[in-house]
């Protein structure tokens, strides 16, 4: 049984940082391509970052230049490191493969900003 559990949120002011970790279990890390998603109230869930196996990382035009995501294979973990961060950031982050997998999802980390 596949099991992605998020953690690292929490609330920040406006500028501020934070970094989310997902640990997987039940799942070949190295050969799936990794991604965080979000969910902002009243919102449909949307890719935020994504990091193949080989290769460089993609990221939503919401969060280029102020959120980096990175993986760790060996401790099945992978990683999304926010800065300067926005009230807009607002939302609860998952952790899946990508493209999603609907038996994957974990309960999220709640991330809210205050201005």
């Amino acid at each position: 049984q596949v099991q992605l559990v998020e953690s690292g949120g929490g609330l920040v002011q406006a500028g501020g940082s934070l970094r989310l970790s997902c640990v997987g279990s039940g799942i070949v890390f190295r050969i799936n391509i990794m991604a965080w998603y979000r969910q902002a109230p009243g919102k449909q869930r949307e890719l935020v970052a994504k990091i193949p196996t080989v290769g460089s990382p993609n990221y939503a035009d919401a969060v280029k230049g102020r959120f980096t995501i990175s993986r760790d294979n060996t401790k099945n973990t992978v990683y999304l490191q926010m800065d300067s961060l926005k009230p807009e950031d607002t939302a609860v982050y998952y952790c899946n493969i990508w493209p999603a997998w609907r038996d994957y999802w974990g309960q999220g980390t709640q991330l809210t900003v205050s201005s």
